[in-house]
């Protein structure tokens, strides 16, 4: 596996260095770093603005064939990118759910007539997309969700509800695994709809986070309605829908995340400079041993981008290995800082960016489905290990 760029990939290396250097000024300046996990309420309309700047330059969806508004980036080129965004801490996208997940779905699975209609306002950020899949009795385990949706007339009627919908209070649609067929049972039955937020029968609750903020949300369905045609894939065929996307979830986006991480540790390394604490010795070696972490979640990440196909059981790993590393990250953060760690910057409750990385972090085990469940995906499906025995 060759890491290092060659001709052509050193050229693009440096057009998207140039560009960022030149658009990242003004209002966009000041935006720099602003958004990210705990801190999502940051600076929203000038992270759209920006969003949609990047679309008027072609800066959006770059792997996506050009039929549907893509570059057709190669994969190396996409790294490229994410990994000069990263560094010129540009803002945190807001778009990153439509492009990163329900897209790429639409291409793999939805109908032409889908993808005219929804794929343009992806690309151009101009229609924003949550994701309904989690709900109070069915967390990690999707295949219990118990939403229900209906057929009345050319109309999908939908009755329950989700939680920890991220950005559900500022999204336009949500896609949305429902039960279909109340006969069937698990993964059976279960149909994968596309959903307007923008109606009387959605009721959003945000959800206030350790960290103070409410990026994450509770979505009620009360006789919610979405057109007939709006079910992506077959009817009851749901599940290897929602399957696809969370493969995509953990697909090209996990680029941005490592080198996020990179940085995340140099300023840990920099505060543990500043106060002393790198002169721990157990300190200094749990550094040395997420510098360690971190080159193989990068090695890991681009093996598993250059396999043929779309994502499969293996992301798992790749979640696997991304949220216990970012976990530790936080928990090092909180160990350097020491004793003033457990200070809030300013009352009520005004959190510095480790305390922020601290607490979010223990959520990154969890959503998008736990470590344990992403065991057994690895165990069951990777290495063929026999099923986990279940009641």
């Amino acid at each position: 596996m060759d890491l290092t760029d060659n001709a052509a990939e050193a050229a693009f290396r440096r057009e998207v260095r140039d560009w960022l250097g030149e658009h990242l000024t003004g209002e966009f300046a000041a935006a720099r770093g602003l958004g990210g996990p705990g801190s999502e309420h940051e600076g929203f309309d000038v992270r759209l603005a920006w969003d949609r700047l990047l679309a008027e330059h072609g800066w959006t969806c770059l792997g996506w064939p050009r039929e549907f508004g893509g570059r057709e980036a190669t994969v190396q080129q996409q790294v490229i990118f994410h990994e000069e965004y990263a560094r010129a801490n540009a803002p945190v996208r807001v778009g990153h759910i439509g492009e990163e997940l329900l897209g790429p779905t639409l291409m793999a699975f939805g109908s032409p007539e889908q993808q005219r209609r929804f794929l343009p306002g992806i690309v151009g950020v101009r229609e924003l997309w949550c994701q309904g899949y989690s709900e109070p009795g069915a967390g990690s385990d999707l295949a219990g969700v118990a939403t229900t949706a209906h057929l009345d007339g050319d109309q999908w009627v939908l009755n329950g509800q989700k939680v920890w919908t991220s950005m559900a209070h500022l999204a336009d649609w949500c896609f949305v695994l429902a039960r279909t067929d109340p006969e069937q049972q698990r993964h059976r039955g279960l149909s994968y709809l596309l959903v307007p937020m923008d109606q009387p029968g959605v009721r959003v609750r945000p959800i206030v986070q350790l960290t103070g903020t409410s990026e994450f949300n509770e979505v009620f369905f009360d006789d919610a309605r979405t057109d007939a045609a709006n079910v992506v894939g077959e009817v009851g065929a749901g599940w290897q829908v929602a399957m696809g996307t969370l493969g995509f979830e953990r697909g090209i986006g996990t680029v941005d995340q490592q080198v996020t991480f990179r940085r995340e540790l140099a300023g840990i390394i920099e505060l543990a400079r500043e106060n002393g604490a790198i002169d721990d010795p157990v300190l200094r070696d749990r550094i040395a041993r997420a510098q360690v972490d971190l080159e193989a979640l990068r090695c890991t990440v681009f093996r598993t981008l250059g396999s043929d196909g779309p994502p499969g059981a293996e992301s798992s790993v790749v979640k696997l290995l991304w949220s216990t590393l970012h976990r530790e990250l936080g928990e090092l953060a909180m160990d350097v800082a020491g004793a003033g760690g457990l200070l809030a910057e300013r009352g009520p409750y005004e959190l510095d960016a480790w305390q922020r990385l601290f607490l979010f972090t223990r959520a990154d085990t969890i959503y998008g489905g736990s470590n344990e469940i992403q065991r057994n995906i690895i165990a069951e499906r990777v290495l063929g290990l026999p099923r986990e025995s279940r009641p």
